[in-house]
């Protein structure tokens, strides 16, 4: 009998443990939900947004804004996840989202929605990064796979879903609902965090230093650089004073930031991020991810509207598909970078993905709806096999006080690629069709009359031919990222024993 009873208590320890996993599990699924609804709720409810606060002239920010928050503050909450642990920086991201949610469905102009939205991507930043960083930290890397798999899900859906939900809400109740809505599922997420989070103590908590001019003069330097990537040829030529003044200040902040985080007992930004060849590596890989995953996500919906003759609701479905594909190719993924490892599996996922990327411009015009869906599934199949054995690979090539900093390395690279391809590929699109047509119009105009009724064929044709430029410029963002994972990255991630 005595030695029954120490494992019925040890037993009921270990599910008790399971049931509290689980509960954090659920809510970072609900933080994830948050900040991936969050990134396209607004879109289809702009016009009603407009109507009832106007200032349509700069309306664009209300993206804009949220994306530079999130992106700039990635470096700083991973840094203190690391020195304080995540629950805290966790618990004050989603407290700080949820206000800005609370403030923007109060808001009286279009000024202040745009000041509340910047204030939710500082939350979001930590929901963001931290998320991520915690699935790492409560599972072996063996069952990694599961977890992200389930994160990947989560954003897939939410992605896709939110358009549809911000045009229910504004449609049918108000637009303030698309911020309010964030309140009880972030509370929910919240509860949970608090109540079943249990984190060890660590003795870096307790004699940690922040970098505090690091994080300021890092968060000004990417405020500065991505609004002058973000704005650039839309709110202003890129040869303007404006944009060349931008430019000018975000590379002198450069020279600042290096020389403050040179200084730094604990940098905000350490060198060994881009001193290790695994991490190095893999920012510059999923940076390039960033940037070519613009091109179908941006373009594609106008191609299929303005080529293929689509309905908005078809021509979001083209686009959706590759979110199923994508998570399912991510939890298979890890049964083969288990016999090939992480490089070679993520060489293959890029591989196919780039011929996938090629086969675009060759589609007939103006082709069957099939053609650019069948692309579009695997793709998303193909990064799917590409992202997930990087993430995984390079959270398990550090420990507890680093992977914080690391998990937020590569999402901030994504993101900057993001913002990077959404310039850069708006630039080769808008060249085009100055080439096509004479010089009249750019990608938005050009769509206006489509849709009107007022554009003759050759605009059409000249779309397409914009769009195929576009997906040739993200096949060559994929080459890139071959070639970076095959010249950089070792061909075994020197991963920790757990």
């Amino acid at each position: 009998m005595g030695s029954t009873r120490p494992a019925i208590r040890g037993g009921a320890a270990r599910r008790q443990g399971e049931r509290r996993r689980g509960a954090v599990v659920a809510a970072l699924m609900l933080a994830m939900a948050l900040a991936a609804l969050d990134s396209t709720v607004v879109s289809t409810a702009v016009p009603q947004i407009v109507g009832d606060l106007g200032g349509f002239s700069v309306f664009s920010w209300l993206f804009s804004g949220y994306l530079l928050a999130v992106t700039v503050t990635l470096p700083v909450y991973g840094k203190l996840s690391d020195t304080f642990g995540r629950k805290p920086v966790l618990v004050v991201g989603a407290a700080v989202f949820l206000a800005g949610s609370l403030l923007c469905a109060v808001a009286w102009n279009m000024g202040a929605l745009i000041a509340f939205r910047i204030v939710q991507g500082l939350g979001g930043g930590a929901l963001q990064g931290t998320v991520q960083t915690l699935a790492a930290d409560l599972y072996p890397l063996a069952e990694r796979p599961k977890i992200q798999s389930r994160l990947s899900t989560v954003w897939a859906v939410c992605a896709v879903a939110g358009p549809g939900l911000g045009g229910v809400l504004a449609a049918y109740a108000d637009w303030r609902w698309i911020f309010l809505i964030n309140l009880p599922i972030g509370a929910a997420a919240l509860w949970l965090i608090v109540r079943h989070l249990h984190e060890p103590e660590r003795e870096t908590a307790r004699r940690a230093r922040v970098d505090w001019a690091g994080a300021l003069t890092v968060f000004a330097c990417g405020g500065v650089l991505l609004t002058a990537l973000v704005q650039g040829g839309v709110a202003w030529p890129w040869l303007s004073a404006p944009s060349l003044s931008l430019f000018g200040a975000g590379l002198a902040l450069v020279a600042v930031v290096v020389m403050v985080e040179r200084r730094a007992a604990q940098p905000i930004i350490p060198g060994w991020v881009w001193r290790r060849r695994t991490i190095a590596a893999v920012n510059l890989a999923l940076g390039a991810l960033g940037l070519l995953m613009v091109a179908p996500a941006v373009f594609l919906p106008t191609y299929a509207q303005s080529v293929l003759g689509l309905g908005p609701v078809a021509a979001g479905f083209v686009l959706s598909v590759w979110t199923l594909s994508w998570p399912v190719s991510a939890a298979l993924s890890q049964h083969v970078y288990r016999r090939i490892g992480f490089r070679d599996t993520a060489l293959l996922g890029i591989g196919l993905g780039t011929l996938i990327l090629l086969a675009f411009p060759f589609l007939p015009y103006p082709g069957a709806w099939w053609q650019p869906t069948l692309l579009m599934l695997l793709l998303g199949g193909a990064l799917g096999l590409f992202q997930l054995p990087l993430i995984v690979g390079v959270q398990s090539t550090v420990g507890w006080s680093e992977r914080g900093t690391t998990t937020a390395s590569v999402l901030f690279c994504r993101q900057t690629g993001q913002t990077l391809g959404a310039s850069l590929f708006g630039a080769v699109a808008n060249g085009v069709l100055a080439a096509r047509l004479g010089g009249a119009g750019d990608l938005d105009s050009v769509t206006r009359a489509l849709d009107a009724g007022t554009a003759p064929e050759a605009t059409r044709r000249a779309i397409a031919d914009a769009v195929h430029a576009v997906y040739l410029g993200a096949a060559v963002a994929a080459a890139l990222a071959f070639v970076v994972l095959l010249l950089v990255a070792p061909r075994r991630f020197p991963v920790l024993p757990e």
